[in-house]
């Protein structure tokens, strides 16, 4: 490097070696201060002990920092809380005779749009609607927990009342119950199957699984049974069963349900769905299926044989169980 693109040291002026190398954050602090109060920008750089090209340079990226456009704010949401929000609600959470934990301050959600629609008896002024979410300008409380509908429209009787011949099989007529679902949850076909004999019926249902649609299934096939097989009837606690009431009434069989988030408690009917899986494959819509293939395929599945059953079929167990008693 020549002697001339050194920085030249004024007159006077020694520079500390021990500084070679690192940022002059002092010294700039300094040659701005006078700049300031008045004194040149050359006398400015001498009494700092700065190369006066340092000194334009300092001048040169002050002023672009000063001409440069302020950076971007983040847009935030209109659902949240702006800085100048927060800060009203500190300051005052701050003031005195405003306690947060006091009770009388508590109020939820629900009060509070509650209010907002009282006011306009019903519905929410224009101007107020727009500062919702939804935008919706009417809105309809929700159903207090005691005003909602039942699940049954009469008591369920649990399993741990059912009869103690229901549990150990020895007596035939009791059966299990449930859905297969379709694509969606929007189709289904009922299963039946007999616990004794483990003897499979198929429920047809076209038109969906609606408490009527399903009752009105049921009755239907339970009255294509002798007496004998008439006994009772296991089942989850699904609203498609509301109606359980009538359709005891109906069949004089009473229906048990299991307790929630237990499938064992219907075994041989949790192994006949799986079964019937690879007829009616999940993601399916079951609704296309006629009254007639259900039955042939209960048909095929009560002609295989069951290491269960001794290697009988279902159809030979209920056959011989109607000779007998017949």
């Amino acid at each position: 490097m020549t002697r001339r693109h050194r920085d030249r040291i004024p007159e006077g002026m020694t520079r500390d070696p021990s500084r070679r190398g690192k940022r002059l954050t002092a010294e700039r602090g300094t040659y701005f201060a006078l700049v300031d109060l008045g004194v040149g920008s050359r006398e400015a750089a001498r009494r700092v002990g700065i190369n006066y090209r340092t000194a334009k340079y300092w001048q040169a990226a002050a002023k672009a920092a000063a001409t440069a456009a302020p950076p971007a704010q983040p847009v935030v949401s209109s659902r949240y809380l702006s800085l100048d929000e927060r800060i009203v609600i500190a300051d005052r959470v701050r003031q005195p005779g405003v306690s947060p934990d006091q009770p009388r301050w508590h109020v939820s959600h629900e009060t509070i749009y509650q209010a907002l629609y009282v006011q306009a008896r019903g519905g929410l002024r224009r101007e107020v609607a727009g500062w919702l979410r939804t935008g919706r300008i009417a809105r309809r409380p929700r159903t207090r927990a005691d005003a909602r509908r039942p699940r049954m429209a009469t008591d369920m009787v649990m399993i741990s009342d059912r009869p103690a011949e229901v549990a150990d099989r020895a007596v035939p007529g009791h059966w299990e119950g449930d859905l297969v679902m379709g694509a969606f949850n929007r189709s289904a076909i009922g299963t039946l199957v007999e616990r004794t004999t483990r003897f499979v019926m198929l429920l047809h249902l076209p038109d969906g699984y609606t408490p009527t649609a399903v009752r009105d299934a049921l009755v239907a096939k339970i009255a294509t049974l002798p007496a004998q097989l008439r006994r009772s009837l296991t089942w989850d606690q699904g609203s498609e069963m509301h109606l359980h009431g009538q359709f005891t009434e109906t069949t004089g069989m009473p229906v048990y349900f299991c307790d929630p988030h237990s499938p064992w408690q219907r075994g041989s009917n949790e192994n006949t769905n799986g079964l019937l899986r690879q007829y009616f494959p999940k993601g399916t819509d079951l609704s296309v299926h006629t009254a007639e293939h259900l039955d042939a395929v209960a048909a095929e599945l009560n002609d295989r044989p069951r290491e269960t059953l001794g290697w009988d079929s279902p159809a030979e167990r209920v056959t011989r169980l109607l000779t007998t008693t017949g």
